[in-house]
């Protein structure tokens, strides 16, 4: 009976140490593939640096959005299509001035599969100029989210014009927790990414603050890269281990929302009509 307890034992540790080995599932709600990184990094070798990354699925805008449309042509599996109002590099100062964008983005809509537009920058009263305030509409009509790269004030203004609007806020603003929390808890459909940020954790533990207000709000905080640049795309496999490191200091079912199940009930949200 010793000898059977005893390879029980092992048969336990051994099954243990090979889930263990599993890496968790992550979906990055933040990655761009725009125009300038289609040569160095082709559509076949971007999609091998998600999958190496792990990822469940990644949450893609480019400028144009033609580079969407090739990741999402190669895998449909992984890719979330999101509709960026951009065309090339060097409109995100004047998108939101530009009539004809309302065009495209309603063009595109009509064609395609997207799940949400953005990411797009937009701050302050500028989010209550005409084109801004058809965008809202756009996402409302077929029931898709807004990525708004944006001060608290744009997100205000947008709420205002659609308060059932679904908006993921890129980089959480660049706010602090509290002001975070205080949004997130004014606003019941925002929800916010952490892409481009690394104050709210160390490689192995969360910051205390961080850690509040991802307790406060376990629904609404999800992870993100931001590939704003093609050479980002290195740094891809790298996040996506960081963030496995940072999130084992969280309770299990806490680290699982922010990993991947709440992007997961977006993108469904969005998708599954």
């Amino acid at each position: 009976m010793k000898v059977i307890y005893i390879s029980a034992g092992l048969m336990l540790a051994c099954f243990g140490s090979a889930v263990a080995a599993e890496p968790v599932q992550l979906i990055d709600t933040h990655i761009h593939y725009s125009h300038d990184a289609w040569d160095m990094l082709p559509p076949a070798q971007a999609i091998k640096v998600l999958r190496k990354a792990g990822l469940k699925q990644a949450f893609v805008s480019s400028s144009s959005d033609d580079g969407t449309q090739l990741l999402y042509g190669q895998a449909p599996d992984l890719i979330v299509p999101v509709l960026r109002p951009y065309r090339k590099r060097g409109e995100l100062s004047t998108w939101f001035k530009d009539p004809t964008v309302v065009d495209m983005i309603a063009d595109r809509l009509a064609k395609n599969t997207y799940a949400g537009i953005g990411e797009f920058h937009i701050f302050g009263d500028d989010a209550n100029r005409p084109v801004m305030k058809s965008v809202v509409q756009l996402a409302r009509k077929y029931g898709i989210f807004l990525h708004a790269h944006s001060d608290a004030a744009a997100v205000i203004n947008i709420f205002k014009q659609n308060p059932q609007a679904r908006v993921l806020w890129a980089h959480s603003g660049f706010a602090e927790p509290d002001e975070i929390g205080e949004m997130l808890t004014r606003f019941p459909n925002l929800r916010a990414d952490l892409a481009f940020r690394n104050d709210h954790a160390t490689s192995d533990s969360v910051d205390p603050d961080w850690r509040q207000l991802f307790l406060a709000h376990p629904d609404r905080i999800m992870i993100g890269t931001d590939t704003y640049a093609p050479e980002r795309w290195y740094y891809v496999v790298e996040h996506a281990d960081w963030t496995r490191a940072w999130l084992k200091d969280l309770p299990g079912d806490l680290a699982e929302k922010i990993a991947w199940k709440n992007a997961q009930a977006l993108a469904d949200w969005a998708l599954k009509k």
